[in-house]
Order: C-alpha cells, then structure tokens, then sequence
C-alpha cells in the first residue's frame, strides 16, 4: 500500500501494532482469523508486530432510545485495545531519535497521536506523513502537524490486498473464507 501511495518513498521497516482478538459468542473464529492473517503479514519482509492488549468487562451504559417505562441503561461487553497508542508513540519517538528513519509514515486518523507526531516533526525535524484509514476528512487535529496527509482510497487498498495462498517456514497460509 505504502508503495502504491508513496513511490519516491523506500520503505526500511513497518511496524504493525495491534492486539490479541478474543472470540465472541457471534464470531468464535476471531482469534484464529487474526492468528492466520498476522503470520501472513510475518512473510512481508521488514516487517515488526508489536501487540497491545484487548481488555473486555461489564458496563451498565445509558440507551440511546429508550422504550417508554423500562431502563434507560443496558449492561453491555466494552473491548478496549489497550497499549497500541502508547506503543506506537513510544517506538515513533525512540525510533526518531536514534535517526533510525528519515520519513514516518503512520496509517492512522487518531487524533491521540498528536503529540508524537507533533515531537518528531517540530523538535526533531523528522517530516511525518499520514495515510488516513477512513472515508471521511483526516483529523482536523492532526493535519497541522502533519507532512503530507493522504487518504487511502479505495482502489489502492483492494491493489494491496495479500495474496489468497502463503508460504512461510511451516507450511502453506491461506486466506480464510469471509475475508
């Protein structure tokens, strides 16, 4: 994807930050799914994961509609992904200190990751690009700071899509149905 949108760009390293699915009572195969695509994302040369945590508990929240005469409030699951933020602004700005890139490129639109970004641009003189993740307009937050902001269209993203069938050192990885 990065190859598709940046071309004059070389790519040195990625590093993919994301947590450990749980399995639902709706989808038990979430985990599996997830275990499959990231040792097919490990065949990509360059290429780091770095996992955070799912954390999920009960939580009594406030309905949007509520029915005339029953509770207002429902007990729901709440999942959290907890560390990803932390993580990748921790590696962006370590990693710009030991001048281990010239360019970061960060696919994202959370506006959480200002301050990393705003660090390496403006005190450490490193450009810092966006590749927004989403339809809609990149974060207003963000874009200030940022070096360039491309949004991922939609063609680019299905032109980097893996392969159906995989090779690693253990064997053959296949894409799973429903993806």
């Amino acid at each position: 994807m990065c190859e598709l949108l940046l071309p004059e760009l070389t790519i040195d390293r990625i590093k993919y930050f994301t947590a450990r699915v749980s399995g639902r009572i709706g989808d038990p195969g979430k985990p599996t799914r997830q275990q499959v695509y990231l040792r097919a994302l490990r065949t990509l040369p360059h290429l780091e994961i770095i996992l955070g945590r799912f954390l999920s508990h009960d939580v009594m929240m406030a309905l949007a509609e509520p029915k005339t005469g029953a509770s207002r409030f429902a007990l729901v699951v709440k999942t959290e992904e907890k560390g990803s933020d932390v993580n990748i602004a921790s590696h962006m700005i370590h990693d710009a200190h030991q001048k281990l890139f010239d360019v970061a490129v960060l696919v994202t639109n959370d506006s959480d990751l200002l301050e990393p970004v705003r660090i390496v641009r403006r005190e450490l003189g490193i450009p810092v690009g966006i590749l927004n993740p989403h339809r809609y307009t990149p974060s207003k937050v963000l874009m200030p700071y940022a070096t360039f902001v491309k949004v991922i269209r939609q063609g680019v993203l299905s032109a980097s899509q893996l392969p159906g069938t995989l090779r690693d050192s253990t064997g053959v990885i296949r894409k799973p149905d429903g993806w």
